[in-house]
C-alpha cells in the first residue's frame, strides 16, 4: 500500500501548481468576496478542463469515476492556491447524487458538473446548519434534511464569516427530489468525500502559509540579522513543519480508505442492515477520513497563527496577501465537521464512542460551533 502519491499524480498536481499560479488567484479571492463571481468562474472552467470536478462524477455521466486519491491530490493545490467558491461542494454533490442513483436530476447535473458549466453547493442541514456555501451563486443548491434532499430555489442574504471569500447563505424553498433511507446513505457518502477534500484544502492551505513565513523570515532583519536565524523563530516553524509533515499520509491513507470504502466491500452483504448502518458505510474509511479532517485543519489553523504572529503588525492587514490565506484556515477546519465531531467519529468507527453524536458537518456562520464559518 503507496502513502505518497505516484508519478502520474505529482505531474497532475505541478500541472494544477502551474494553471493556478498563472491564474493569480489573489485577485480572484477578492473579486469573490467582494461578489464578482465571474473571474473565479473563468478559472472554474479551466479546472474543469483539467479533469478535476470530473474525478467525482461517474463514467457513465463524462467523468472519470470517484477517484480518492487524485481528489486528495487535486484539492491539496487547491488549498494551497486559496481558490474561492463551492468546489468541496460540488464534489460532494457528484458524489452524493452518484450514489443516490440514475434518475433526471443525476443526468442532468453530473455531465454539467464534469464539464465545469455548473457550480453546485450542496448542505446537510441536519445536524450541520442551516447554511450552504455559496448558495446565492451557485447553479444549485441540493438540500439534505434527515432523509429528504430538495434542490433550493433562492438564498436568504448572505451572511458574514471569518472567511470573505466563504459566501454562506440559507437554501430557501425548493423542490423535493427523493426522500427515504437513500438519501440518507448517500448523504453520508458524500459527506465523507466532502471531509476529505476538506483535509486536503487545510494541508495545502497550511503548506502555502509555512512557505509565506519561512520566505518571510528569511528576509526580515531586525538587530542586523534575518528574524529566521533566532530559534524561537526556527522551534515555531518547525513545529508548523511537524504537525503538516504527519498530516500529509494521514490525508493519503484516507484517500486509500476511500477508494475501498463501498458498504458493499468485501463481499459483506447489506441485508438487515438499518439506514443508520449503511450511512456509515465501511467504518474504516469513516475513521480514516475523520482522523485525516482533524490533523490537517489543526495543522493548518496552528500555521496560520505562527504565520500570523511571525509577520508581526504586517500579518494583521487587508491589504497582505498572506491575509486570504490565514482567513480560511479556521473555517475549513471547522467545515464538514469540527475536530470535536470528528474526533466522535473515530471513537464510534472504533467502538470506543458508542453513542456519541458524530452528525455530518455543513456551514454555519459562526466558527467553532459546528461551522465553516
Amino acid at each position: 500500500m503507496r502513502f505518497l502519491p505516484d508519478l502520474e499524480q505529482r505531474d497532475f498536481a505541478r500541472s494544477l501548481d502551474a494553471l493556478l499560479t498563472a491564474a493569480g488567484t489573489p485577485a480572484l479571492v477578492r473579486a469573490w468576496a467582494a461578489g464578482d463571481t465571474a473571474p473565479g468562474r473563468a478559472l472554474w472552467t479551466r479546472l474543469a478542463a483539467a479533469g478535476v470536478f470530473a474525478l467525482a462524477v461517474p463514467e457513465r455521466h463524462g467523468g472519470a469515476g470517484l477517484r480518492p486519491a487524485e481528489l486528495a491530490v487535486a484539492f491539496t493545490e487547491l488549498g494551497r492556491h486559496a481558490v474561492p467558491g463551492p468546489l468541496v461542494e460540488t464534489v460532494a454533490a457528484a458524489a452524493f447524487l452518484d450514489r443516490l442513483g440514475d434518475g433526471v436530476t443525476a443526468a442532468a447535473w453530473l455531465p454539467a458538473i464534469a464539464s465545469g458549466t455548473a457550480a453546485v453547493s450542496f448542505a446537510v442541514l441536519s445536524p450541520g446548519g442551516p447554511y450552504a456555501l455559496d448558495a446565492d451563486t451557485a447553479d444549485a443548491v441540493f438540500a439534505v434534511d434527515g432523509d429528504t434532499v430538495r434542490l433550493a430555489e433562492s438564498a436568504g442574504a448572505v451572511q458574514p464569516s471569518a472567511d470573505p471569500a466563504r459566501r454562506l447563505a440559507r437554501p430557501l424553498g425548493g423542490t423535493v427530489l427523493a426522500q427515504g433511507p437513500a438519501v440518507r446513505a448517500a448523504a453520508a457518502h458524500a459527506t465523507r468525500v466532502a471531509r476529505l477534500a476538506t483535509a486536503a484544502q487545510s494541508l495545502g492551505l497550511g503548506r502555502a502559509l509555512l512557505a509565506h513565513t519561512v520566505e518571510h523570515a528569511r528576509r526580515r532583519t531586525q538587530f542586523g540579522v534575518a528574524i529566521g536565524s533566532f530559534q524561537a523563530v526556527k522551534h515555531r516553524l518547525a513545529d508548523a513543519l511537524i504537525a503538516l509533515e504527519f498530516a500529509q499520509p494521514l490525508v493519503h491513507s484516507a484517500a486509500l480508505a476511500l477508494a475501498g470504502g463501498d458498504p458493499c466491500a468485501d463481499g459483506l452483504s447489506t441485508d438487515g442492515l438499518s439506514a443508520d448502518d449503511l450511512s456509515v458505510g465501511d467504518l474504516s474509511a469513516d475513521r480514516e477520513i475523520a482522523a485525516a479532517k482533524v490533523a490537517a485543519g489543526e495543522a493548518a489553523h496552528a500555521t496560520a497563527l505562527t504565520a500570523l504572529h511571525l509577520h508581526g503588525a504586517l500579518g494583521y492587514t487587508d491589504e497582505l496577501d498572506l491575509s486570504l490565506w490565514v482567513r480560511k484556515a479556521r473555517p475549513l477546519r471547522d467545515a464538514w465537521g469540527t475536530p470535536s465531531v470528528c474526533r466522535a467519529r473515530v471513537l464510534a468507527s472504533t467502538g470506543i464512542g458508542a453513542g456519541i453524536e458524530a452528525g455530518a458537518g455543513g456551514a454555519s456562520p459562526v466558527a467553532g460551533k459546528g461551522a465553516s464559518a
